[in-house]
């Protein structure tokens, strides 16, 4: 009861200190039901980040000329905005774009960290495949010049220590239980490949989930069958690899989804029931 008790203490008093200077904003009633575990269920809004964002200079992101039409149309669907706000990124932040696809969310993150900040761009071979035709000209001609790609396969990132503010993993957590070796998927040392995410980020760094939600109590396996994943699940994963979870968000929760679809049956395509989750390293 000792050691739990005393990091209890220990997040409370972090959170205590970056109110002290201003960095955050939270409800302490909130703050004190999440460290002790209390929390899950939690919802904490934009305004709660451990880094507050600008909501101008979101908008002048989300507003930028240059983004193509065909991003803009997913949008409404996506809610960028909110779910940028409610990460707390911010311009010159570095940040990592675990499993990006075709770049909807890197094109984002890149003008929103600007000049003074970095994007990299993940993928591995077969998130390539799938998303080569939403990629063709994504990168051409510099047309992003803070956005680095880096193209690794699974359990291979070879990331540098504590160099990121912040890495997303949008709609990607489930495929680390996903295993199809024919389609160059193989099976993943998951414990793994969170510690290397956990030593790539900075202390005090954002790691930021969205996903598809299966049912409470579902196996992991709807990852590959369904791509869905309990949340449950990933608050036990990261939290296990040393993470501190620090609450979600509502603005993708869709509660005529069923739960029980696969997340491309044409009815349910961009409108499944998603969980926006925020952890970070202590």
């Amino acid at each position: 009861m000792g050691r739990r008790t005393d990091r209890h203490v220990l997040i409370l008093s972090v959170l205590l200190t970056l109110l002290q200077v201003g960095c955050i904003q939270l409800d302490l009633a909130a703050s004190e039901e999440i460290a002790l575990g209390a929390g899950d269920s939690a919802t904490i809004t934009a305004s709660d980040s451990v880094f507050p964002a600008s909501a101008r200079e979101i908008e002048a992101a989300v507003n930028n000329p240059s983004r193509r039409s065909s991003d803009r149309r997913q949008d409404d669907k996506r809610r960028a905005s909110a779910v940028l706000a409610f990460f707390g990124i911010n311009p010159g932040m570095t940040v990592l774009d675990l499993y990006s696809g075709g770049g909807y969310y890197t094109e984002l993150l890149s003008y929103l960290v600007g000049a003074n900040g970095r994007v990299v761009a993940h993928n591995n071979q077969p998130y390539l495949s799938y998303a080569k035709d939403e990629l063709a000209g994504r990168y051409d001609d510099s047309r992003l010049p803070n956005v680095e790609q880096l193209i690794a396969e699974n359990n291979e990132l070879q990331l540098a220590s504590e160099s990121f503010d912040a890495v997303l993993m949008i709609k990607a957590y489930h495929d680390l239980y996903y295993v199809d070796e024919d389609a160059g998927w193989t099976k993943m040392d998951i414990p793994k490949f969170l510690a290397e995410i956990y030593a790539a980020l900075k202390p005090g760094g954002v790691l930021g989930i969205v996903d598809h939600n299966a049912a409470p109590g579902s196996p992991v396996s709807t990852g590959g069958t369904l791509h869905r994943i309990d949340p449950a699940v990933i608050k036990r994963d990261l939290t296990a690899a040393g993470f501190l979870y620090a609450g979600e968000s509502s603005v993708l929760r869709n509660p005529d989804d069923d739960l029980t679809q696969t997340v491309f049956a044409e009815a349910l395509r961009d409108k499944t029931d998603r969980s926006v989750m925020r952890f970070w390293k202590p």
